[in-house]
């Protein structure tokens, strides 16, 4: 039997990274791609090796829907040339940026850029990889917390967010007669360079959140890798057209 193959937006660093490599201790193979940090994308690549596994990185600029069915093209030949196969089995719809601004004070340019990575982006990305898609394979969205709670400055980012999650249900019940289950998981506050590493650099931020967390800390990539990988087990086969939320317990 073959190794599952996962492919990953934006696995060059933080939850992507993590996730890459949750999986790949789990021997599944990895894809990931990245916008611009090449050698931090190799760096993954030669990780999961190391581990034992393949892996490939694949340049994709997620905010440019226009260069999808070549990107698509080139995972095709990716996958036959380094995995003699046509198909892979695992997509997670992780890259993102964040923008942190009030509503009142959120630009054209903001909104757009938003929805050009975190709702356009997945919506015909995935549109365009679906012939490449085993049956029976499955497709994890990355939302996020803020979609349940309320914080101000996310309004844009999480109304993006929210219509990955609604989203994330058509897809579940489009894809069914293929076998193909979708989920969603929306991670709490992390500790990465996401948004400028407010909520890891910033001490007051971070303890806040955490005393708002019913496990006591802010969340690590690592938190959001492992479930990133759980959901993808076999175990987890039968979840779909889900919600996850990997907070910690945030705001309950």
């Amino acid at each position: 039997m073959s190794k599952k193959i996962a492919v990953i937006t934006g696995g060059s660093r933080g939850l992507g990274k993590s996730a890459a490599l949750h999986l790949a201790r789990q021997g599944v193979d990895v894809v990931i791609t990245y916008q611009s940090r090449a050698a931090d994308a190799e760096a993954v690549v030669a990780e999961i090796q190391a581990l034992g596994g393949q892996a490939a990185a694949l340049a994709l600029d997620v905010s440019q829907s226009a260069g999808f069915a070549a990107f698509a093209a080139q995972l095709r030949q990716t996958l036959a040339e380094q995995w003699q196969r046509a198909d892979f089995d695992f997509l997670v719809n992780n890259a993102g940026i964040g923008i942190h601004a009030a509503f009142a004070d959120t630009s054209e340019a903001q909104f757009d850029q938003l929805m050009n990575i975190q709702l356009k982006g997945p919506f015909f990305l995935t549109q365009a990889l679906l012939p490449l898609i085993a049956d029976g394979g499955r497709i994890l969205n990355v939302s996020t917390g803020l979609t349940r709670f309320a914080l101000p400055g996310y309004a844009a980012y999480a109304a993006m967010k929210g219509g990955v999650e609604v989203l994330t249900r058509y897809l579940a019940k489009e894809l069914g007669p293929r076998g193909i289950a979708v989920n969603v998981i929306a991670p709490g506050a992390i500790e990465t360079d996401f948004g400028g590493g407010l909520v890891r650099d910033n001490e007051q931020v971070n303890a806040h959140i955490a005393a708002q967390t019913a496990l006591g800390r802010v969340g690590r990539p690592d938190d959001i890798g492992g479930a990133i990988a759980t959901l993808l087990s076999d175990g987890a086969a039968w979840v779909n057209g889900q919600r996850v939320e990997a907070s910690g317990g945030m705001f309950l």
